[in-house]
């Protein structure tokens, strides 16, 4: 028995969800949907990877009626969120044949300008949003669904401002969607101010104690890159993710892997569309099978098959922590988390352990580990740089002196 039938859904809905593979709904599908379908506002408190998309897709495809404008907008914090869910509501859309497209930055505005005229269902990152808004090149007066995805992660780039410019152009009769990992006091501000009686929606947060193995090891901050290099070369794994804090780090950590012969990717909010684009594309076709990052890939990404998380530097939330390590031991399969510690890294480590008491990070002892070859991105950086000048200003001359 396929469980979507008990939710509400219309029957092109349910068969497109059928042939897409899916029976049983998720925690968030469950309790969310029915509300959803009746047009009810709703907040949902859901972990990443929990199947929010579908739910707000749902209804989306279900109300909006092609070739009527843009009729919902959802809310992105990223260009890869925002992709990733265009594609999403595409497939859920495939009978309806809506006309669905990405809005964000680091490309060309143009081909967007063009496409937004025939759009229906727009998914958008808030700041390229509102460039189209001051350039006029968006209507937003036919929207029915507004939906803020990741809303905690937007609020926490700092995206709160233009978030509310955004929703105070769109009509005030409409359905509008919170989705979120955490519910925090800005979240719920924000509903109190734009959400006519919404549902709230919670689901439970947890890791599978069976399931994800998490262990830590101390060692001193020069020995850091090294312990990483011997433990990609030792473990057994499918795809890895290494977590760090910064778009520096993460650069000095893939540029240093390559340099030690382990094949690295990385991916930060520095690089260019195409190229985060390329890498994820990579990964995800398991052509590179450790992908260096920063938190842009902890949330909303849809990435399978990653068997371990490495936490190269350990964060300051505790609830990035969670988000980090949810990337594993997902749909049954068994994952596992290593934490790289120095002595900078032990008071976020300390929030981590406090917050959640039930998680058994196992302190492991440190193997015998070469130190391996490093080289500072700066200097790299430098000496490129100087030699760019060089050739710019040909071989350099003597002053004789007559």
């Amino acid at each position: 028995m396929n469980l979507f039938e008990n939710l509400g859904l219309s029957r092109e809905l349910f068969e497109a969800i059928k042939r897409l593979g899916f029976t049983e709904p998720t925690q968030i599908q469950e309790k969310s949907i029915p509300h959803i379908m009746k047009g009810k506002d709703v907040i949902g408190e859901s972990a990443t990877g929990s199947g929010k998309t579908l739910a707000f897709g749902s209804g989306i495809v279900d109300k909006v009626v092609p070739g009527k404008g843009i009729q919902a907008l959802v809310l992105s914090p990223t260009r890869e969120l925002a992709e990733q869910v265009k594609n999403s509501i595409k497939e859920l859309s495939h009978r309806k044949n809506l006309r669905i497209m990405s809005v964000y930055g680091g490309v060309s505005i143009n081909p967007q300008i063009h496409d937004l005229t025939n759009a229906e269902v727009v998914v958008a990152t808030p700041g390229r949003l509102l460039d189209h808004l001051n350039r006029r090149t968006i209507d937003l007066a036919r929207i029915k669904i507004l939906v803020l995805d990741e809303a905690d992660r937007m609020l926490d780039m700092g995206f709160i401002d233009d978030v509310e410019k955004i929703i105070r152009v769109c009509p005030r009769t409409r359905q509008t969607m919170f989705f979120s990992a955490t519910i925090s006091y800005e979240i719920k501000r924000l509903a109190d101010r734009y959400l006519n009686q919404p549902i709230e929606v919670f689901t439970k947060r947890y890791v599978d104690p069976s399931k994800l193995k998490q262990v830590y090891y101390d060692v001193s901050k020069n020995m850091k890159l090294s312990l990483l290099v011997h433990l990609l070369r030792e473990e057994d794994t499918d795809l890895v993710l290494v977590f760090c804090n910064t778009r520096k780090t993460t650069d000095f950590v893939v540029k240093n892997l390559r340099v030690n012969k382990v094949n690295a990717i990385a991916i930060h909010g520095g690089l260019s569309q195409n190229k985060r684009t390329n890498t994820m594309k990579s990964f995800n076709d398991a052509k590179a099978e450790i992908l260096v990052c920063t938190d842009v890939a902890a949330r909303g990404l849809h990435i399978e098959n990653v068997s371990h998380v490495y936490n190269y530097d350990i964060p300051k939330d505790p609830n990035d922590y969670v988000h980090r390590i949810g990337r594993t031991a997902r749909a049954g399969e068994s994952g596992k988390v290593i934490n790289i510690l120095c002595d900078t890294d032990h008071e976020n480590f300390g929030r981590i352990q406090n917050e959640y008491r039930n998680f058994f990070i196992e302190n492991v002892k440190k193997p015998y580990v070469e130190q391996v070859k490093t080289i500072r991105v700066e200097d790299r950086r430098r000496n490129n740089k100087r030699r760019f000048n060089n050739q710019r200003r040909g071989p350099r001359r003597r002053n004789f002196r007559r």
